[in-house]
């Protein structure tokens, strides 16, 4: 998470003396004076706690709110103004939280006795708490022993280790487990269940993403209320077993061609867009906080490059931490925008600080954790990583 130190400074004033007014005239002066001063107090009461309460989020503090109200001015013997805080012992309101975790494969999610063995890789001395697992990834494809029904119709099920089982190796293991879930990038349930998929307007037959002699394939479709309750019913499931948090992301629309307005419709590329994807990440916000868990919102770091950033609407989620996972894999050959070719030709290291250079604006509003993925990427190049993003003024990582 990153951080701008903007304290609040105090000033002091001496009061002024002014001489040559009558009794009448000062009595006047002094009058005015209160009136003048009660009616801004009131109109600006009156403004900034609508204002104030719009603003906040579901979930801030308010304690440093109140402790800054809370204060009075008094005059010493030099005449000096000085503040002294009137408000009961409230505890000061901390940073946000710190997010430190390493993040394992599929492959560690054969069986508990994998699992066991995938956890001997945290790096030691690195403050990690948390452990990430993949439970959902793009594609569709579920690495836990689920009980949903789409799930198991359609055959998705790649591991049949147990969530129970999950986090209590986790727990037992001294961490706090984290489950990771994709959402719409789903290309095989929407080949079982059309209702979930972009139809085309017209006939009602199936869009794809390119010709069926090139791999095209069906996307699951945010506008659809089955898909949508799917993947909520998914993170329901999850967040029920026990974990700390989960790693919702993929809330990407396909790259649609100019073109592809005609089949599906306008409200595919209209500017309204992203309010499907916001509704959908707050619908799982909603059962995942019901759980007694946390939801955390992914985004991937090239996307936002190529200006696929729709989901991140501050105003409109009420998820509030952000992990911007930087591929080092995927972006060492290069990330492609209309007008644009990034090179990314440098170590892990240097790769990250460049992608940060270049994105972390888009995600300044947000408290962040930045994640180092690639199956290339080595423990030591995972570390070097790592120390560039807490030089660059994060204090939040993920690892894997």
């Amino acid at each position: 998470m990153k951080f701008k130190n903007k304290g609040r400074k105090i000033y002091k004033t001496k009061e002024k003396n002014y001489y040559g007014k009558s009794p009448v005239g000062k009595a006047f002066s002094v009058g005015l004076t209160v009136l003048l001063i009660g009616g801004i107090g009131f109109i600006g009461y009156s403004v900034a706690e609508p204002l104030i309460n719009y603003s906040k989020k579901k979930g801030d503090n308010t304690e440093s709110s109140v402790a800054e109200a809370a204060t009075e001015e008094l005059t010493d013997e030099n005449g000096e103004v000085v503040t002294e805080n009137t408000a009961p012992d409230v505890p000061l309101p901390v940073s946000a939280e710190k997010y430190r975790a390493y993040s394992l494969t599929t492959n560690d999610l054969i069986g508990t006795d994998t699992l066991k063995d995938a956890l001997k890789r945290v790096p030691a001395g690195e403050n990690i708490e948390y452990v990430e697992v993949p439970l959902k990834v793009g594609g569709g494809e579920v690495y836990y022993a689920s009980n949903n029904y789409y799930v198991t119709s359609a055959g998705l099920i790649r591991s049949y280790i147990r969530l129970k089982d999950i986090v209590s190796t986790i727990t037992d293991a001294g961490y706090k487990p984290v489950a990771c879930v994709s959402t719409f990038n789903d290309n095989t349930l929407p080949n079982y269940f059309r209702d979930m998929s972009y139809l085309c307007v017209d006939d009602g037959s199936q869009w794809i993403d390119n010709t069926v002699e090139a791999g095209g394939k069906p996307w699951m479709n945010p506008f659809s209320e089955t898909a949508v309750s799917y993947n909520g019913d998914i993170v329901e499931e999850i967040s029920s077993a026990g974990f700390d948090k989960v790693v919702c992301y993929d809330f990407i629309f396909p790259d649609f061609r100019p073109s592809d307005a005609e089949y599906l419709g306008t409200e595919v590329t209209g500017p309204d867009r992203y309010m499907a994807l916001t509704s959908a990440a707050n619908l799982m916000y909603d059962k995942i906080m019901h759980n007694g868990a946390t939801m955390l919102l992914e985004v991937n770091a090239a996307d936002l490059l190529r200006g696929k950033d729709d989901v991140l609407q501050p105003m409109l989620l009420k998820v509030n931490t952000v992990v911007l996972n930087i591929d080092v894999d995927a972006i060492s050959y290069g990330v492609y925008t209309g007008e644009t070719v990034y090179e990314f030709n440098g170590t892990p290291a240097e790769n990250v600080k460049k992608m940060l250079e270049l994105v972390s604006d888009d995600v300044e509003d947000f408290n962040v954790a930045v994640r180092v993925s690639g199956v290339t990427a080595s423990t030591q190049d995972l570390l070097d990583a790592k120390d560039v993003i807490v030089e660059y003024g994060f204090d939040s990582y993920v690892l894997g």
